[in-house]
């Protein structure tokens, strides 16, 4: 498999002011979120952070990191103008994984939306590396993306070197969850297509995956970021 290029957005050169702090214009307003993974830990500590921080608002789940179910990180991204900064208490209560924050991260820059994490003391706003912060986490999101596709055509090749033509597995196990966790960020393949690969129904892969949605958005975006970020 030919490794992706980690490749920065073509401003990533030509900006003259590469370590400015973004956003460019801000409005002052932090608004800050908080999560616990279950319903038995307090939130008292992270949002007394957040409030000492400064934060006009703060929303708060109590969700698994591993659960794409997080209404509260969705009506703050909803809430979020150009020139807000989002305040988090750390890094690990933002994103579920490494992939998920650089997407996200990096979709807040497109937005021009501040960041900061309080415990990594990350601050795009006032630090002179705000901005290669951002263009950073940008070019990983594209990374990201062309790691998935690589993968993507080098298992369609496999199958097709053994003759997979498709037919339902007797078990739906780890190994096939992953390989379509794998295969769902792709926008150029259709969930559709992803099953019959896999020998499974559309059904069956929502029924085993129920952050199935979230992780096609996630792709998408990515697509979306490293398009904008090359023009």
């Amino acid at each position: 498999m030919t490794t992706p290029s980690l490749s920065m957005p073509d401003d990533f050169l030509t900006d003259a002011d590469l370590l400015s702090a973004l956003p460019s214009v801000r409005s002052e307003i932090l608004i800050g979120y908080a999560r616990v993974s279950t319903r038995g830990q307090s939130l008292d500590r992270q949002i007394d952070a957040l409030s000492t921080a400064g934060c006009r608002k703060i929303f708060a789940d109590k969700k698994s990191g591993k659960n794409a179910l997080r209404p509260e990180l969705k009506a703050c991204h909803a809430f979020l103008t150009p020139g807000d900064t989002l305040v988090v208490p750390e890094l690990a209560r933002y994103g579920r994984s490494l992939a998920d924050l650089i997407t996200m991260v990096a979709e807040l820059r497109k937005r021009e939306i501040g960041f900061t994490s309080l415990h990594e003391k990350l601050d795009t706003t006032t630090t002179p590396g705000g901005r290669l912060v951002f263009h950073v986490f940008a070019a990983l999101a594209e990374f990201i993306r062309e790691l998935i596709v690589a993968g993507t055509h080098e298992g369609l090749a496999a199958a097709r070197a053994r003759g997979r033509t498709g037919g339902r597995p007797t078990v739906v196990n780890a190994e096939l969850l992953k390989a379509a966790r794998d295969l769902l960020p792709d926008p150029q393949r259709s969930v559709t297509s992803i099953a019959k690969l896999l020998g499974v129904s559309v059904g069956t892969l929502s029924n085993h995956i129920p952050d199935l949605q979230e992780l096609r958005a996630s792709g998408m975006a990515a697509d979306r970021l490293a398009a904008g970020s090359t023009r």
